[in-house]
């Protein structure tokens, strides 16, 4: 925990920024005239599902799924 005055906090944000990202501090506390006013913190990760594959395994194709394929090329003139 560190507590920082609000002037030194404006000069020195990004330094103050990356303490909490390299996890040097947990929370970081800006005070006014010594007292703390306002808490930062990390914004926590969301957790990334799996996107690919999500659906593996949840349905079957059917075999004649392609076979609509070949009306649909002689309708545009593909032979």
């Amino acid at each position: 925990m560190t507590q920082i005055n609000m002037l030194e906090a404006k000069t020195d944000l990004s330094a103050l920024v990356k303490m909490l990202e390299t996890k040097q501090e947990d929370v970081i506390y800006l005070a006014r005239n010594g007292k703390a006013v306002v808490q930062m913190t990390l914004i926590p990760k969301k957790q990334t599902q799996k996107r690919i594959g999500v659906a593996e395994g949840k349905f079957e194709i059917p075999d004649e799924f392609d076979a609509w394929d070949k009306g649909i090329e002689e309708m545009f003139g593909r032979e």
